[in-house]
């Protein structure tokens, strides 16, 4: 056996059940095999709860969130991403916290909850101008826009519509500009 190969299997006896089973778990995420993937990370967060590994049951709670979603169980996903962000909140984990809060805003607008996906995505907004990042804003405006549209508010709708107008304007992007602009007027001629 080479050193390579000793040193591999060290590793794999070093790491606890609960964390193999989260891996395989991700893996079977990551390849779309929900029904395994929510077997493994249950068993991983059960494994987790055990060895009383906060980061461990967040971090599980966090994948089976994005498990639901993948199979369309919008509510049972906010549930895992609520336990998540308590232990999140909880350990002042602001990046985390973040991370979550964008999950809960698409899981509450997936779900038809528009309103509080309203009130989520209003504070994701506020979240990415904290962190300098107009790119994530503007995104999440224009989501928030759609979500107003459902709910048939289009002057809200245009307000967004001019606010990333307003913020291609100043990056100079001219044509996006006058696109969010185009957009926004549309409305208030409707």
């Amino acid at each position: 056996m080479s050193e390579t190969d000793s040193k591999a299997i060290r590793e794999k006896e070093e790491k606890s059940v609960a964390r193999q089973d989260y891996e395989k778990g991700v893996g079977y995420l990551e390849g779309k095999n929900y029904t395994q993937a929510a077997n493994a990370l249950h068993n991983a967060l059960l494994g987790f709860e055990q060895d009383r590994d906060e980061a461990g049951v967040a971090n599980a709670s966090d994948k089976l969130g994005d498990v639901c979603m993948g199979m369309d169980q919008y509510d049972k996903a906010l549930e895992h991403y609520e336990r998540a962000y308590g232990i999140c909140d909880k350990n002042s984990d602001t990046h985390s916290l973040f991370y979550l809060e964008r999950k809960k805003a698409k899981a509450y607008h997936a779900a038809g909850r528009l309103d509080e996906a309203i009130t989520q995505y209003l504070g994701v907004i506020d979240g990415h101008l904290d962190r300098n990042d107009p790119k994530g804003a503007v995104e999440s405006m224009e989501t928030l826009a759609g979500i107003y549209l459902d709910k048939g508010e289009k002057a809200k709708a245009a307000d967004c519509y001019r606010t990333i107008a307003s913020i291609h304007k100043n990056f100079k992007h001219q044509n996006l500009h006058k696109e969010f602009m185009a957009k926004a007027e549309a409305l208030a001629d409707e």
